[in-house]
């Protein structure tokens, strides 16, 4: 038996009056999910209990089957573990993200423009990081580079007790004047945003950058703070030699820490230009190569919510169809028999730009079940009347079912 798991991020939305009232899973042209769910089991899912924030760390590790009640201690850490930092169990761990801010005189006064600042290359993110990290590296704070707009901040015997700190993409074009630390034990991170800004906002990357029409990154925002993460091995727990797929270093960091075979694809970039096409070579070439399980995670859907890109969020499905699920449903045809299970790690509707916690739909294929002429999509999630909670068991089900 081979799994396969295709986790398309902030799939799951509301229904949108510019697609007819359809949400973009219904309204998107998707023949080979289509063509799974006659044969499938659909429910819904409750990935994010409410007492927890509606991140992709928490979904995610749901969704693998680790109760994040249990295993989460923070959403940087796993990402620092993708990177290769070794964090001291003393250490913190903080998500930068590079942002474009609004240009008024005082920092508090300005505006979050975008949580990516379009997107910016990996190439370019290195650089502005690099010059950064000469500024502020010190025995107490070390920054790393990650991935786009993705870097990391290690805070050496530092506290956790510096909450609240925002997400940039929950308040993306709102005034940042009630979203910024006001933890007095969160002062020297928000000194270095201030003068991250400074270091920023003239440097010859952005210069560029503005010179091309696109938005500079202008300052560092900090949030996802946490300890040292651990998990147990995914072999260990469910018997399964197992892959991870993804453009992202928090899911990277999921899969290294559960001792998943980490797969990196060349042009994986996490939003609608990924190398869709790559990833579902690497995952065929996983199984080929003797492995149970493999986990695609594509960023794309989520992004689009964030950025309330309506054509595109439902194009990214369409493309999700036919460039990842078509040409690996055609090789795991070759098996005898195998499973597949398609769902979102949470809700990013795009009315709202953000993640909820919504329970949301997943699709299970089996291919020896026979055929029940159902559809996927997140009504007929609800109707069928078939809801797990907690979201952890959800990957249990799946193998057993």
């Amino acid at each position: 038996m081979k799994y396969f798991v295709l986790l398309c991020d902030g799939m799951a939305d509301y229904p949108v009056p510019e697609l007819g009232d359809k949400t973009p899973l219904e309204a998107a042209y998707t023949p080979n999910m289509d063509k799974l769910a006659e044969k499938s089991t659909i429910g819904l899912v409750k990935t994010v209990a409410d007492n927890l924030k509606p991140g992709s760390d928490v979904a995610n590790l749901s969704v693998l089957g680790y109760d994040p009640q249990v295993y989460y201690t923070g959403r940087s850490p796993l990402e620092a573990g993708s990177i290769g930092i070794d964090m001291r169990p003393d250490d913190v761990s903080f998500r930068c993200n590079l942002v474009t801010l609004s240009d008024e005189e005082r920092y508090e006064d300005k505006t979050i423009l975008d949580y990516c600042a379009d997107d910016i290359s990996t190439e370019e993110a290195r650089e502005l990081v690099k010059y950064l990290a000469e500024h502020f590296d010190n025995d107490e704070f070390q920054l790393y580079s990650g991935v786009s707009y993705r870097h990391c901040l290690i805070w050496h015997k530092g506290t956790l007790d510096v909450a609240p700190l925002t997400p940039p993409h929950d308040i993306t074009g709102k005034p940042i004047k009630e979203y910024i630390p006001t933890n007095p034990k969160a002062a020297k991170l928000y000194d270095m945003m201030i003068k991250s800004y400074d270091l920023l906002k003239d440097h010859p990357v952005n210069k560029a950058r503005e010179a091309r029409g696109l938005r500079p990154a202008n300052s560092m925002w900090l949030w996802g703070e946490g300890v040292k993460a651990s998990l147990m091995p995914f072999a260990e727990k469910y018997g399964l030699k197992a892959s991870m797929i993804s453009a992202v270093d928090l899911l990277k960091g999921i899969g290294k820490f559960s001792e998943m075979n980490v797969v990196n694809v060349e042009g994986a970039t996490g939003y609608i230009d990924t190398n869709f096409q790559g990833k579902a070579r690497a995952a065929v070439k996983e199984f080929e190569n003797g492995q149970d399980l493999v986990y695609i995670h594509v960023e794309a859907p989520d992004e689009c919510g964030h950025r309330h890109e309506i054509e595109n969020k439902k194009r990214s499905l369409e493309i999700i169809d036919k460039e990842i699920l078509g040409p690996v449903l055609e090789e795991l045809d070759k098996f005898d028999d195998y499973k597949v299970i398609i769902l979102p790690d949470h809700a990013t509707p795009l009315s709202v730009r953000t993640h909820t916690n919504d329970p949301v739909p997943f699709l299970i294929y089996k291919k020896s079940a026979p055929v029940k002429g159902r559809t996927f999509n997140e009504k007929s999630a609800e109707e069928s009347g078939l809801f797990i909670e907690p979201g952890h068991k959800i990957m249990e089900y799946f193998i057993n079912i």
